[in-house]
């Protein structure tokens, strides 16, 4: 377990934050705005959260993607060097990527049918939601652009797990909207 006595440690005062495994790197680091987004997107969830008491079984799901994304910024935040580590790093696992495609299917088999692309919005969870979604969006984009720097490795679960996450979210905000039953639709020219 994690155990923080202290909570500012003056220690980024310069600009750095430390990584699990110990190096420092500046605070606009590619690695840093990822896992720093996947905590956004964490964030986001929890506010949405304020709106399905209503929808237990939800509910319960949005927890476990909680739970998964401090998973996932453990691992984004100790950087596979290649080297045996002195510890077994906390890293995204294929069980918990399965777990959200089954979550998809599980919500998406109740949902109406797309007759149009849909507007964020609708009630107070699905707005949070798709708020969410786009975030995770912007975390995938950076673990994206961290994987294509020559020595920053980021894995195949990790990257799998964030690109389920957006569709996860998707299906969740239409289920929130009354099972897609209240979806705000997009109305192509609607305003020319």
């Amino acid at each position: 377990m994690v155990k923080l006595n202290k909570i500012y440690t003056k220690t980024g005062d310069d600009g750095t934050t430390g990584l699990v495994s110990g190096p420092r790197r500046l605070k606009d680091d590619l690695r840093v705005e990822a896992y720093g987004t996947i905590d956004e997107a964490n964030s986001a969830i929890g506010l949405a959260r304020l709106h399905t008491a209503g929808l237990p079984e939800l509910d319960a799901m949005l927890m476990s993607i909680q739970n998964d994304l401090f998973d996932l910024g453990a691992d984004l935040a100790t950087p596979d060097t290649g080297e045996p580590p002195a510890y077994e790093p906390l890293r995204i696992a294929e069980t918990q990527v399965g777990r959200v495609e089954r979550d998809i299917d599980q919500l998406n088999a109740g949902l109406e049918p797309l007759k149009s692309f849909i507007l964020p919005g609708g009630s107070p969870a699905a707005a949070h939601l798709h708020l969410a979604r786009t975030i995770a969006r912007r975390a995938e984009r950076l673990m994206v652009a961290l994987a294509r720097i020559d020595g920053e490795i980021v894995s195949e679960p990790a990257m799998k797990y964030v690109n389920r996450l957006s569709d996860f979210l998707f299906v969740a905000a239409r289920h929130a909207n009354d099972r897609g039953h209240a979806d705000v639709l997009w109305v192509p020219g609607k305003n020319r």
